[in-house]
């Protein structure tokens, strides 16, 4: 996973998010009569979706880079010259079958003569 810069807003959400589950878990154990609270926490929750909807809308001005001229350079692997290359891969390409009875025309059975083994 590559570091990344920090992002202040996911950061405000989490913590936000953070906050709630704590004080839901305390509220569980101990009893907190704070109705005001809760509603301040709703409207805070709230202004934080706007805001967070805002950011996202708002179209963003991305840095515009002219483009590199690159120039082609073909390498053979191995360092072998590129006609010596093309014929290995134009022997890996052929049939092998095909391959075998021309280079091993002896070994291949006539159709009327019995097979030697």
């Amino acid at each position: 996973m590559k570091p990344h810069r920090t992002d202040g807003v996911s950061l405000g959400f989490g913590t936000v998010f953070l906050l709630v589950a704590i004080w839901w878990a305390v509220s569980e154990v101990v009893d907190v009569a704070l109705p005001m609270l809760g509603w301040t926490l709703a409207g805070v929750l709230i202004l934080f979706g706007v805001v967070g909807l805002l950011g996202a809308i708002r179209p963003r001005r991305q840095e515009v880079r002219p483009p590199v001229a690159a120039e082609a350079v073909v390498e053979t692997p191995g360092g072998l010259p590129p006609q010596m290359h093309a014929q290995i891969v134009q022997e890996l390409l052929d049939d092998p079958a095909a391959r075998f009875h021309r280079d091993h025309p002896a070994d291949q059975a006539k159709p009327d003569e019995p097979r030697r083994d």
